[in-house]
């Protein structure tokens, strides 16, 4: 009787916004039941995405989402701050996995002795699609509940993200709490902002 090869995908979601935190999920799938129309989750409507977190997370062996806030993030960078929410996503797995798969192409170096990085993992490797979707699910939740928290950048719409109204409401309030401050475009709002004279009644 041969054992089941299990592996574990791992995937990230909110590396390039100007605030809020950065997910990472780790998805071990069960083999004996499999998940129809898992991909990148970029590539998915929101409903789908939303019909499929369902399913991953009654189906998956295992399963956790983890983040790095906009704290850490300024404090070691976005690079390490991802590592550290992917580290972070497996600290409580104890399933035993035959290897960890990594969307792009690099491996945190507290991972390197079971993890390999797969280019493009999340079209390729169903575990990592399933990461992908429930680190952007979760990440989309959460920018949703913090909009109402500062409400006037767009959060909700554009999940922190750089568009046109981000920009603006950037330039119009100027950073709140959750913005990333080692991130350029955010430096450059605060320095213009606080430049703004004071406005007096």
């Amino acid at each position: 009787m041969s054992s089941l090869t299990l592996v574990c995908g791992i995937d990230e979601a909110g590396r390039g916004p100007w605030a809020g935190p950065v997910m990472a999920a780790a998805v071990v799938l069960d083999p004996a039941r499999p998940i129809v129309g898992l991909t990148d989750s970029k590539k998915l409507r929101e409903k789908k995405r939303s019909a499929l977190e369902v399913e991953i997370k009654d189906k998956a062996l295992f399963w956790s989402v983890a983040c790095a806030d906009q704290t850490e993030i300024d404090a070691m960078n976005i690079r390490k701050a991802t590592f550290l929410a992917m580290r972070r996503s497996v600290e409580t797995l104890t399933l035993k996995v035959e290897e960890i798969l990594i969307d792009g192409n690099a491996v945190p170096a507290a991972m390197a002795d079971n993890a390999r990085a797969i280019v493009k993992g999340d079209l390729k490797i169903p575990a990592i699609s399933a990461a992908s979707i429930l680190a952007k699910t979760y990440r989309d939740r959460e920018m949703v509940r913090l909009c109402a928290q500062y409400p006037g950048y767009g959060f909700s719409q554009h999940k922190g993200y750089g568009s046109a109204q981000h920009a603006a409401a950037l330039e119009r309030l100027g950073p709140c709490n959750i913005h990333r401050q080692s991130f350029a475009p955010v430096r450059k709002a605060n320095a213009n902002f606080m430049a703004k004279p004071a406005r007096h009644a």
